[in-house]
């Protein structure tokens, strides 16, 4: 099993900063894609930003240019650095990883439990 543990949230003004982190830990044998989720109130969860093994990054159109993931291997973790917060940032941020275990033939999807970032106008 794979556990993820989400940190960092909390509470900013519109123009401000925060960034979050997540560590994945448990019996990895290997990790592929990283990346970070949020869902507001009443909505969907969506895909904020992604990042491959490799280092490859992907972001939603509303966060480009604001928003920076990043991962560091060694200690199976990713970030998300969060600037130019919007009111409409605010939500659930949740991290999610596709992992192998010794005890699992394909990779898995695991998720943790996310961390709230609420962002005043």
């Amino acid at each position: 099993q794979v556990q993820l543990v989400e940190s960092g949230g909390g509470l900013v003004q519109a123009g401000g900063s925060l960034r979050l982190s997540c560590a994945a830990s448990g019996s990895i044998s290997s990790i592929n894609a990283m990346g970070w989720y949020r869902q507001a109130p009443g909505k969907k969860r969506d895909l904020v930003a992604a990042i491959s093994s490799g280092g490859s990054t992907n972001y939603v159109d509303s966060v480009k240019g604001r928003f920076t993931i990043s991962r560091d291997n060694a200690k199976n973790m990713v970030y998300l650095q969060m600037n130019s917060l919007k009111f409409e940032d605010t939500a659930v941020y949740y991290c999610k990883t596709n992992a192998r275990t010794p005890e699992s033939v394909f990779a898995l999807d695991y998720w943790g439990k996310g961390t709230l970032v609420t962002v005043s106008s």
